[in-house]
């Protein structure tokens, strides 16, 4: 991608506008890099790449008022275009027929060449990015997560690395800013209400998301078959744990291939991941194999020592016959839905925390199904307690010290403590992280 004498905006300061910014950079434009903090806020690395290449600045109050200069604009994920900063420019490039596209679709536009799968859907895109990722190195391929997941595809380009696969976890926010990009295989694992703080409808963020099918007249397809029909005239393979139609599904404990294949892999009691949505994130890894022409014996032998990434129904321990589960990364409801659905013991329920408006009711029907015991935290408890009051027994606790404590009187052995949120963590803590690794502790001191 030639942009030699051009003049590149860069919105937002974070790490996938720093490392746009420095591609840019590389590649020969004059960069300004735009963000609403002020100086004193920026990064050490943002004020070392702002020395290193020379970059002009447009941050606090002047960050508003675009500069009269530009060819092409770079945006953020987390900058919305469609309120705030970002519709201000949005508006000023339609305006002046400047394109405007995000940090996934500008790496890819230096580097179209490369071989690229995209991973998308509401829950389980990470646990599933790290998974195929493994899976290809183990079948030979150097494969690199980038994307979502952490690391800016920009970084990987400017790295120099020459990457036989480039597995993208991909974000709605991602995916409404692409264009050109087209993997060469696309992996849908859900959709579920999400962002409805930055999308103006359900409809909206589920625009964003089918973006990643723009460009597929020669993508292969891995479909969760329980989702709604996709373009079918390309290679799909159809997966779900509890649907008998798809391609790769489960049963007795096994992963089962329906299209004649036999059961490649097995999988409870023999893998570190945990949960039917997990066998779902392997029968991704199985698909991805099919289509690519990978031994699956490497994944077979894989799945016995590989752990999903942290609070995403992490094993902590086995207690008295009690696994206790850590999902702490639950933050929306589908989630805990995927995580009540996914176990096939019975389940004493930790939940709750901060109040956005979440209706628990939706819930009911898993809820009486699948717990025995429900214990609540959190700005949310009373609320959940009044909706489920009839349908499972409840305990409202202080903190999850209290709740983990309360939780082991109750579990059975051969039962799962499951610590599923279901809503996000910033009434009592700064993160999932934070509140993950302090149900962790609570676990430790139990033994």
């Amino acid at each position: 991608m030639n942009l030699s004498g051009e003049n590149v905006l860069i919105l937002g300061a974070g790490g996938s506008g720093l490392a746009a910014a420095r591609l840019a950079a590389e590649a020969g434009a004059r960069v300004t890099l735009v963000d609403q903090c002020h100086r004193d806020r920026l990064s050490d690395r943002a004020r070392e790449l702002v020395d290193t290449y020379d970059l002009r600045l447009r941050i606090g109050d002047a960050a508003a008022i675009p500069p009269a200069d530009g060819d092409l604009i770079v945006t953020s994920p987390g900058i919305d275009t469609i309120r705030g900063l970002g519709r201000v420019y949005a508006d000023w490039a339609a305006a002046r027929r400047i394109e405007l596209i995000g940090e996934v679709e500008f790496g890819y536009r230096f580097r179209p060449e490369w071989r690229y799968i995209g991973i998308t859907g509401t829950n389980g895109k990470t646990t599933t990015t790290e998974l195929v990722t493994a899976t290809l190195r183990a079948g030979g391929l150097n494969a690199l997560a980038a994307g979502n997941i952490g690391r800016p595809l920009c970084d990987v380009i400017s790295s120099k690395e020459q990457p036989d696969m480039v597995v993208l976890e991909l974000s709605s926010f991602q995916l409404e800013t692409t264009f050109e990009f087209s993997p060469e295989v696309v992996v849908w694992m859900n959709f579920a209400a999400d962002h409805m703080d930055r999308y103006a409808s359900l409809e909206g963020y589920y625009q964003a998301k089918r973006r990643i099918f723009s460009n597929t007249t020669k993508t292969k397809l891995v479909l969760h078959r329980q989702e709604e029909a996709f373009p079918l005239n390309l290679p799909v393979r159809g997966f779900s744990a509890f649907s008998v139609e798809s391609d790769y599904g489960y049963t007795e404990g096994k992963l089962v291939d329906r299209m004649g294949k036999g059961e490649p892999c097995l999988y409870r009691g023999h893998a570190e991941l945990q949960g039917l949505h997990n066998a779902e994130n392997a029968m991704v890894a199985m698909g991805i194999c099919d289509h690519l022409g990978i031994d699956r014996c490497v994944l077979e032998e894989l799945l016995t020592s590989f752990r999903p990434p942290r609070h995403r129904c992490e094993k902590v321990a086995v207690l008295n016959g009690v696994t206790y589960l850590n999902d702490s990364k639950s933050t929306n409801l589908h989630s805990l839905e995927s995580a009540l659905r996914g176990q096939e013991e019975p389940v004493v329920l930790i939940a709750g925390g901060k109040e956005k408006g979440l209706e628990f009711s939706e819930l009911n029907a898993i809820a009486a199904e699948r717990v025995s015991f429900a214990i609540l935290i959190g700005e949310v408890r009373e609320k959940v307690k009044e909706t489920w009051k009839s349908i499972v027994p409840t305990l409202l606790c202080d903190s999850i010290a209290e709740a983990v404590e309360a939780a082991a009187q109750r579990a059975k052995p051969d039962s799962v403590v499951l610590f599923s949120p279901g809503t996000s963590s910033f009434d009592m803590f700064s993160g999932y992280e934070e509140r993950g690794e302090t149900f962790v502790k609570a676990v430790e001191r139990l033994i």
